[in-house]
């Protein structure tokens, strides 16, 4: 199964839209993980029509989205265990943190500060997207694609967008 995960999209916002790059790699995907911060429920239907979405809430989500989506979550893909969570908190002791409120996940999402993470901890994934339309002090604007057969058998793929 393909995985597309993005967080801290913000749409919509100005002129601001999705990469022509990150669409593809949506409508390629057989689900779409989103650590929060689509900021409306449109946003979230919108990705909907790419494949279906699980997703957390986020700090500028509206209250629509309060109503549809948890603050933290335990999604199982095929046999994977993948938790979300949108505010991981401070970087001190932040993957120690993410391991207590999740244990017996192989892989943990999480968003907010717009800077993309592909770490391992022990057996397990750290992993933030980043954000595919507000970059922020990351190098670039960003989202993660990952393949689920029974686990996360490789690093997720860090996809980056220049424009």
């Amino acid at each position: 199964m393909k995985l597309a995960i993005v967080a801290d999209t913000h749409l919509p916002r100005g002129a601001r839209r999705l990469p022509e790059e990150c669409m593809r790699r949506l409508a390629d995907a057989d689900l779409i993980l989103h650590g929060g911060d689509f900021s409306t429920v449109a946003v979230l239907r919108e990705l909907e029509r790419f494949a279906p979405v699980v997703g957390v809430l986020g700090n500028n989500d509206d209250a629509g989205l309060a109503e549809l989506l948890p603050q933290r979550r335990v999604v199982e893909v095929e046999g994977v265990r993948v938790g979300m969570v949108h505010d991981a908190g401070r970087r001190t002791g932040r993957n120690a943190r993410l391991l207590r409120l999740f244990p017996d996940c192989h892989a943990i999402v999480y968003a907010h500060s717009h800077i993309a993470e592909v770490t391992r901890e022990g057996d397990v994934w750290i992993l933030n997207p980043g954000s595919p339309t507000e970059r922020r002090r990351a190098p670039a604007r960003s989202m993660l694609q990952a393949v689920v057969a029974e686990s996360f058998p490789s690093r997720p793929e860090l996809v980056t967008f220049s424009s």
